[in-house]
């Protein structure tokens, strides 16, 4: 018997529900996968909400990691026993165990432990694409990181710095400006006492910043905007603060000619050959150090709802795993 997570409705963590399962033998091109740690994205809270919405009834959570207990059909490169993790797009990792497809599977190296994978895998491969393929970062630019000491922020952080960049980060309180800074941030804003943009001119002479990493969303837009350098690009990745809405074009021209994507990691992730590339280079930047996986709180997997709670409330810092 298998306990797994259901939402019959979308609303608050109070629409969270355990179930027991009976799980299928795994069908053809798929494996059994027995769940030692989850992963707690914000993603997953839109999900819930139905910000992204979701057929119901629908199991939650993308990011997982364990061991493989039986093969479907038809699937080759794994074996009972392997550590793997994924993190997704299948939802369902709200689970002590589930039948994925193979093809989502990632092989975990030795030298990278459970709870670090769960914690690292769907936000570090987001930071990857992010700097790298996304925004194509350059050693010497200086880059505006918001919620710097967030679950991905930190990690953008550290990799922003590893390549050669200066990073302005926004956090919320004092504490959290001693975590970005610990993370490499050259300055730090707490966005609840300064002006950002005010700051983002004076830190850069008046020149505003080419690019922005916006993980909030609609309650930092106008920041973004007003801190962006001409020709600059404003990466919005997340909804934190609300989904960007009521766009108007002609404010990108007015701004300075700006650029803005909103980009999915799945589709910077959307063949083999981009999944292993893109991991292999987030576990070599593990191994050099230039990203640390904060895990800054673990809780029950059956007490996720509380975690959600947590997340939303902004009373995280750093990852959150989901012991199983």
């Amino acid at each position: 018997m298998v306990r797994a997570v259901r939402i019959e409705r979308t609303g608050g963590p109070e629409v969270i529900q355990w179930v027991d399962v009976t799980l299928p033998e795994p069908g053809p091109g798929e494996v059994r996968m027995r769940h030692t740690a989850v992963g707690l994205n914000y993603i997953d809270t839109y999900h819930r909400s139905g910000l992204y919405p979701l057929k119901l009834p629908s199991g939650l959570g993308t990011e997982a990691v364990g061991v493989v207990e039986a093969l479907g059909a038809g699937v080759s490169g794994i074996a009972v026993g392997d550590r793997v993790g994924t993190f997704g797009p299948a939802l369902g990792a709200y689970a002590t165990a589930r039948n994925v497809a193979a093809a989502s599977l990632l092989p975990l190296p030795g030298d990278v432990d459970d709870s670090v994978a769960a914690a690292l895998l769907l936000k570090g491969c987001t930071t990857e694409f992010l700097v790298e393929r996304c925004a194509r970062v350059e050693s010497g630019q200086t880059v505006l990181v918001h919620a710097a000491a967030g679950g991905v922020g930190h990690l953008l952080v550290g990799w922003l710095k590893a390549i050669g960049a200066t990073v302005i980060g926004t956090v919320g309180n004092a504490d959290k400006a001693a975590q970005a800074k610990a993370a490499g941030a050259d300055h730090v804003i707490l966005h609840k006492e300064e002006d950002v943009a005010a700051r983002v001119r004076e830190i850069t002479g008046g020149a505003g910043v080419p690019v922005i990493f916006d993980g909030i969303g609609q309650a930092t837009w106008d920041i973004s905007l007003a801190s962006a350098a001409p020709r600059g690009l404003i990466v919005s990745y997340g909804n934190a603060g609300g989904a960007v809405t009521g766009l108007t074009l002609g404010v990108l021209a007015i701004k300075g000619s700006l650029f803005v994507t909103r980009p999915t990691l799945f589709h910077y992730y959307a063949t083999p050959e981009e999944r292993a590339a893109g991991t292999a280079r987030l576990f070599d930047m593990l191994r050099k150090g230039a990203i640390v996986p904060e895990i800054g709180q673990t809780f029950a997997l059956e007490d996720v709802a509380e975690a959600h709670r947590a997340l939303e409330a902004g009373e995280t810092r750093g990852a959150t795993v989901l012991s199983v």
